[in-house]
Parts: structure tokens; C-alpha cells; sequence
């Protein structure tokens, strides 16, 4: 399918802007830049992507009806889209403007293309152009692009940026537990795929471009400093890097106390010479030692080879009162997962937009990640998730996802509060996940564990490819610092969940990939195999402070008295008992209790409000001798049989003049009256009962229910007879 890349026309004022359409769907990008940096800055680069109601033909359904806050997908979408672009000493703003949205076409690879080309148009200097596509696996064919009907039945969700010569430069993945080979044969698809439109968009700047400005970096040390500083600290840093007693926490306030030591003698010969200066050339030594111990010498800082995993520790059933809990600790990164059942009515329920956007609908399973200040023994501001924690907790709610039964009777929340971080708390995550999830008896098909594999590069300083390169496992949080790559994979013992390889380079060749998914695939089944020994298969049995759900069927004829008027014994039922009911077709409900003892309490409640005396068969067409129980403005209520619920017997039905009220016809309670039996209603169960249809020559069976042996089969009634009743 065609892609178009247009300029020229929308947002001229900006830096950069471009149209991409596929199809009827198109995105609106601009990329504008500060001309001169600050040393001041330190998010370099700010992406935003908006999907407005309009494009979808929708109004927002807010009470202000417009476009508030950015919505968790746009958040996750703009995160994406920042993953592909290196922009390290200028700030630059993207803005990604949803124009329309045809519903079959998703719209995000477009925002990244497009982002692409307006920076490949302006006269911001950046690596690039970049070119982005969507590889789907349908019947083990790879699909480019494809529509959101095809995506719903694939087993894979690939997204691929490349840069020109075929390398990669973003990841990002959905597997329904696909195997190595099929995964890294979309991967080659995909990069394959980029490179025609990383060329679209080079004629496009070839044709509209205008000329590069020219940057001062003022992030860059002087070499003076520079030199300078490796003389003070080399032996004291080198010596901390070789350490491996250290901790983070210990390593940290080495590194810290000598950076200390060291910018005070760099002030006393460099007086003139700006903070930053002295930090960075700190920082520049610091990150050529470390890089240098595992390019040159093959050695991490905690002692690890390179292929090595960090000491497992796993357990659950932590608490009682939870439905399912976990901690899993992996050297110094300590996650806390726990699981949550509730009603299918608990669900995520989708807004409009996004559902008329991507197709996105009630979500009854979610993961929530949170990473508190203390996590790395910091002190900040609790607020509320922000984007760092939903695209971690995104990825590991990607990775359990696909084991989790499509039919199981609850809604899952599962919850990661990080304790303790020193890199991959998001794949740990993944695997405390996971053993929450058995815990908590859910049936998941098998167990998932993630993994973060790392990568050190030198690179030639003329053309800047990649000479040599160490890849890392279980990379602790100063390596995924100092490194190039946090290349993140997770899957069970057959195949790959989830995806996502953020870069630090402008790309990186498809051969570092490929390794890197084999180093993962063993790093995750040694996990697995520590996991097992913990919880090898999920319990049979949920725990006995977990929910309850059963299906109840309620005839028709006792509906009204389940529901009440205006559903008032429904409200009642939930107030009371806290439980949830939901309806699943006509005579079938479904009651969600957070307890065994809330569904034993509903079950006496909804026992109660429908017992009945058991009801004596009626004849359909038969008449029947009823008794007035109450006199209302709309009819009366008679009874045809002792301990017999009233049922109201209209004004339209009893008698053939119209009135208004049944005063008229000199009614009073206690009145016995004859009534023909029609049936119950199908829609609600009602009785069918008609005094007017008497009053007209009929064939008729009178049936007296209270004496069982006085049955009269008579011939007509008269119009006389039957209106003095």
C-alpha cells in the first residue's frame, strides 16, 4: 500500500513540518528547535502526540467537550516516537497531530515517518532520516503495515525503525509467544521495508530541504580539561570500576567522593572555566574507564562475565488477605508484584476516540508499575504515573498478556511497586508478574520471565561505524548508563511476548540484534528454570480470600421482582453485599462476590426477593375468577390464587368503554372478578390477564382455583353477567 509524504502546505512557519497519509488516515508533524543550546537543558528533545476527536468524526465526551490532558495511548505513542531520535545537545519540540483517521489504518507509524521527514526538512542538525513500519505474522505470513482488522488477528505487533544501510534503530513488540525464528525473520522484513521509505523521505529533503545550521555543542569538554582530569582520577576510578564488593549504593559514593575531590583541584587550575566544563570532563573519563573494562578486559564492575545473570531470589504468597503475591529480587532490583481479581465490569473501559482511533476496547486485564523515590534511596515528589512508569509497566503488561485466558471469568489487575532498582526493574516485573499470576491460581499457559541484555560499542572516529562491540546480560543500572543499548525481551521456555530495544546510537546492524535475541532467549530460560523451583505451574485452586462468580438464571415471570422498580432490589442487593451482577441474556445473570461469604449472603438475598409458593399451572385462554387486592389510577391488582404475588390488571383491560380510572366501574378490593388468561409476556414475564375481552359472545372454560373440583365448562357468557362481576 502507498504511503505519501507531503510539505509545503501546512505549519510553514515551523522549523520542519510534514504531512504522511495512508490511506484516508493522516498525521500533521512539526519540529521546531531552539537556535542557540543552554547548558541548562536536560531533556533535549520533546515529543507530544495528539489524537483530536475531530479526526475521527467525534466530539469529546468530557464535560467541557474539547481535548483536555494526553491520554495514556498518547503517551505511550509520543514515547515511541522519541525512541528514534537522538537529539543531544539542541533542544527540539515534535509535535504529532492527528488530522484524520479512517479506522483502518493506525496512525502511530505514520507520526514517526513523519516526524522523520520534518526533521529531515528543517535546518535542525540530527542522524537521520529514519523510516518506521508495522510487521504483523498472519497464518505465518509477515504483512507490512497492516490494517487494524489484520493486526486483531496476528500473532505479532512488530514495530521497526531503521536507519540507511539497513540498521535498526527501534524495536518494539508484541508476540502471542512466537518462536526465535518467526521473530527474527519479521524483524529483517521490517528493516527491509524502512529502507523505501527512508528513501521517499531523502528525495523529499533533496526536493524541499533547506541547508543544516551550525551548533556549538557546549556539552563537550576541552580536551586540556579533559587530559587533565584522567591524570587526578584514572587510578582512584579505575580501581572503584574493579571493585566488585561494591554495591550500588557504596559504588555510588565512591564515584561521588572522588568526583568531589576531583572538580575542586580541576577549579584550582582551571579557574576560569564553567561548572558544567568540570563535570562533564569527569563524566567523560568515568564512561572510557567503564566502557574500556568491558571492551578490553571483558569485566563488569559487580564481577559477572558478560553472559552471567545476577543472584535470583523468588517467593510468594507473601500476604494472606491477596489474591496472588510475588517478590522477586535479582541482585540489588526488588519488585513486589501482586494480583487483584474483581467483576468483568471492572474492566478498562475505552473512550470513544480511541475506540473509533485503533480499534481499542474494554481491557479486563492491566498492569500498573510504580517506581517510588526510595526505590534508589532518593527523596522526591509523590505524584501521580508518569511516563517512565506506564511505558514500563505497558511493556510488562505486553509480556503477560498473551498467557492469560481469554475466557477467564475476572477482571486481572496486577501491580509492580518497585523496591529496589538497579537496572531491569521492568522485566523483573515481568517475572514477579508471572508468579503472582500462578499464585493466584490464574490458568496461564506457561510461565514468563524477561530479561535486559546491554551493549558497549567502539566506534571508528572518521565514519563512526562500529569496530568492536561487548554484549551484556541482566545489565545493572550504571551499565544501561554508560552503555548503548537496553535491549529489553521477554517469553516463555517457546517463544517472544514482548520487545523494546531503546538506542543510543543513530543504529545499530541487524547482526547485533540477532545476538542479542539468542542472549536473551538463554538468559530467560536459565530465569525460568530459578522460577520453576519457586512455582513451576499455576495453583489449582484460586486462595480462599479470592472472589467468587456464579451464574444465576431468573425466569422471566420473576424478573421484575429480581431488578425492581427501578432496579431498586438490584441496587439494594450490590449495596448490601458488595457484590456485582451482571446480565448476560434474558434469564441469566452473573453475580461477582469479592468473597465466598459476600455470594453466600447474595444468595440468601436473592433466594428471599424471589421465593414464591409454588405456581399453580394456568391455562392459556382459560378464565379465572380473580380477586381485587388494590384500587390504583392505572388499574387494580387481583390475585388468582391464595399467597399469589398481585399483578396489576390495566385500565385498557377492564372493561370495552375507556376510562380513566377503575373507580368508574364501581370496583372495590375484595371484589372477585372474572379475567381470561392470556400468557406472560416474553420480553418481561408480566401476566396477561383481560376482563374486556369477556364482555364480547365467546366459548370459554371457567376454572375456579381455589375449590380444584369445581370446574364448569359453560357456553357463552353474557355481556350482563359478566359486568356486575
Amino acid at each position: 500500500r502507498k504511503m505519501e509524504l507531503s510539505s509545503g502546505k501546512l505549519a510553514r512557519f515551523a522549523d520542519g513540518s510534514a504531512v504522511v497519509q495512508l490511506g484516508d488516515t493522516a498525521v500533521m508533524v512539526t519540529a521546531v528547535s531552539k537556535t542557540k543550546p543552554s547548558p541548562s537543558q536536560f531533556m533535549p528533545l520533546v515529543v507530544d502526540y495528539r489524537q483530536k476527536a475531530a479526526a475521527a468524526g467525534r466530539i469529546p465526551t468530557n464535560y467541557l467537550r474539547r481535548e483536555l490532558g494526553s491520554t495514556d495511548k498518547e503517551i505511550l505513542i509520543s514515547r515511541v516516537i522519541g525512541q528514534n531520535y537522538s537529539l543531544s545537545f539542541i533542544l527540539c519540540q515534535i509535535l504529532c497531530n492527528l488530522l484524520a483517521v479512517d479506522g483502518v489504518n493506525d496512525p502511530d507509524i505514520l507520526a514517526i515517518n513523519g516526524a522523520s521527514a520534518a526533521l529531515a526538512l528543517s535546518d535542525i542538525p540530527w542522524n537521520g532520516p529514519v523510516g518506521a513500519v508495522r510487521v504483523g505474522l498472519v497464518d505465518g505470513e509477515t504483512i507490512i503495515n497492516p490494517t487494524r482488522k489484520q493486526l486483531s488477528s496476528s500473532a505479532l505487533n512488530l514495530v521497526v525503525a531503521g536507519a540507511p544501510q539497513n540498521q535498526v534503530v527501534m524495536l518494539e513488540a508484541t508476540a502471542e509467544n512466537i518462536l526465535q525464528q518467526d521473530f527474527c525473520h519479521a524483524i529483517k522484513v521490517g528493516v527491509k521495508h524502512t529502507q523505501q521509505i527512508i528513501q521517499g523521505i531523502q528525495q523529499l529533503a533533496k526536493e524541499r530541504g533547506v541547508v543544516k545550521r551550525t551548533v556549538q555543542k557546549l556539552f563537550v569538554a576541552p580536551e586540556e580539561i579533559v587530559e587533565y582530569t584522567k591524570k587526578l582520577a584514572f587510578n582512584k576510578i579505575y580501581a572503584v570500576f574493579t571493585d566488585s564488593s561494591h554495591d550500588k549504593i557504596s559504588r555510588d559514593e565512591a564515584i561521588n567522593k572522588i568526583r568531589l575531590e576531583t572538580e575542586e583541584q580541576l577549579k584550582e587550575k582551571f579557574p576560569e572555566a564553567e561548572p558544567y566544563e568540570l563535570m562533564e570532563s569527569f563524566n567523560v573519563v568515568s564512561k572510557d574507564i567503564f566502557r574500556n573494562l568491558t571492551l578490553n578486559e571483558y569485566r563488569r564492575c559487580d564481577g559477572r562475565d558478560l553472559t552471567s545473570l545476577r543472584d535470583i531470589k523468588c517467593e510468594v504468597s507473601m500476604f494472606k488477605m491477596l489474591h496472588g503475591s510475588a517478590l522477586f529480587q535479582r541482585g540489588q532490583t526488588q519488585v513486589l508484584c501482586t494480583v487483584t481479581f474483581d467483576s468483568l465490569e471492572s474492566s478498562v473501559k475505552s473512550d470513544v476516540i480511541s475506540t473509533a482511533v485503533s480499534g481499542i476496547k474494554d481491557k479486563n486485564f492491566m498492569l500498573h508499575y510504580e517506581f517510588p523515590p526510595y526505590a534508589t534511596n532518593e527523596v522526591g515528589k509523590v505524584t501521580g504515573m508518569n511516563r517512565r512508569e506506564l511505558g514500563h509497566g505497558a511493556l510488562a503488561e505486553r509480556a503477560l498478556k498473551p498467557i492469560i485466558p481469554q475466557d477467564f471469568p475476572f477482571t486481572i489487575r496486577v501491580t509492580s511497586e518497585v523496591l529496589e532498582s538497579n537496572g531491569s526493574s521492568s522485566m523483573a516485573s515481568a517475572c514477579g508478574g508471572s508468579l503472582a499470576l500462578m499464585d493466584a491460581g490464574v490458568p496461564v499457559t506457561s510461565a514468563v520471565a524477561g530479561v535486559a541484555i546491554g551493549l558497549i560499542t567502539k566506534c571508528s572516529v572518521e565514519k563512526g561505524d562500529i569496530e568492536d562491540y561487548r554484549l551484556l546480560t541482566d545489565i545493572l543500572g550504571i551499565e544501561d548508563y554508560y552503555g548503548d543499548m537496553d535491549f529489553k525481551m521477554a517469553g516463555t521456555n517457546k517463544g517472544i511476548t514482548a520487545l523494546q530495544v531503546d538506542l543510543k546510537l543513530p543504529g545499530i546492524p541487524i547482526k547485533i540484534v540477532m545476538e542479542a535475541i539468542q542472549q536473551a532467549t538463554a538468559a530467560k530460560r536459565e530465569i525460568l528454570q530459578i522460577m520453576n523451583q519457586t512455582l513451576a505451574k499455576p495453583r489449582p485452586n484460586r486462595k480462599e480470600s479470592g472472589p467468587v462468580v456464579e451464574t444465576i438464571h431468573v425466569p422471566l415471570s420473576k424478573r421484575l421482582r429480581f431488578v425492581g422498580p427501578g432496579a431498586y432490589n438490584l441496587k439494594k442487593l450490590q449495596a448490601q453485599t458488595g457484590v456485582t451482577v451482571s446480565q448476560l441474556d434474558e434469564e441469566t445473570y452473573s453475580v461477582f462476590a469479592p468473597t465466598p461469604s459476600a455470594m453466600h449472603e447474595a444468595r440468601e438475598f436473592i433466594n428471599e426477593i424471589c421465593k414464591d409458593d409454588q405456581e399453580v399451572n394456568l391455562e392459556f385462554g382459560a378464565i379465572y375468577t380473580a380477586t381485587i387486592t388494590e384500587i390504583r389510577d392505572s388499574g387494580v391488582m387481583v390475585k388468582l390464587y391464595p399467597n399469589m404475588t398481585p399483578v396489576l390488571l390495566h385500565n385498557s383491560q377492564l372493561d370495552q368503554r375507556k376510562i380513566k380510572h377503575p373507580s368508574a366501574l364501581g370496583f372495590e378490593v375484595g371484589q372477585e372478578i372474572q379475567v381470561k388468561y392470556f400468557g406472560r409476556d416474553p420480553t418481561d414475564g408480566r401476566m396477561r390477564l383481560s376482563r374486556k375481552i369477556l364482555q364480547s359472545p365467546a366459548t370459554t372454560v371457567l376454572k375456579t382455583l381455589t375449590d380444584k373440583n369445581s370446574i364448569v365448562l359453560g357456553g357463552s357468557v353474557s355481556q350482563s353477567s359478566t359486568s356486575s362481576q
